[in-house]
């Protein structure tokens, strides 16, 4: 579940830093993710974290994904549900943060935006990992450019 997460931030930040984005890398990236997500979408988590985890990696690899089977938007539903029933449950975390984030991220419900940023405040004034600075500042870039994929009519 956790590899899921991983290969879809990947995908996601593949030639961010400034290196080259070769074709077949990205096919190649993109179909495995996406064949995981497929395999790993019937599964549950043996526990409160792990659905939490498995959710986290199944919303990050559909968003970084070009594939579509038809049923993509379906999928994403279901897991946006499967997430509702697990958020919850889950105490105030960087898991929980990064699930409100990409939930957030799919529905614009301000009150996950809200839930994850008293969190955020929470951590205080402390030297933030690497992982809770990079969630935090993916928040702010949603909440700034809400509909980045949606074409907007004047």
């Amino acid at each position: 579940m956790d590899s899921l997460f991983s290969l879809a931030h990947r995908l996601l930040t593949y030639g961010l830093d400034g290196s080259p984005i070769y074709v077949d890398e990205f096919t190649r990236l993109n179909r495995d993710v996406y064949e995981q997500a497929l395999e790993l979408y019937g599964t549950r988590g043996k526990t409160v974290e792990s659905e939490a985890e498995l959710c986290l990696g199944l919303l990050a690899a559909f968003a970084a994904t070009i594939y579509d089977n038809g049923h993509k938007q379906q999928y994403i539903q279901k897991v946006l549900d499967r997430s509702w029933e697990v958020l919850p449950k889950l105490p105030a975390s960087l898991l929980k943060v990064q699930l409100l984030v990409y939930c957030y991220s799919e529905a614009y419900d301000e009150e996950l935006a809200r839930e994850a940023h008293s969190i955020i405040d929470s951590w205080g004034e402390r030297a933030l990992s690497g992982d809770e600075c990079e969630i935090a500042e993916q928040l702010r870039s949603l909440e700034e450019n809400p509909y980045p994929n949606w074409e907007v009519e004047e």
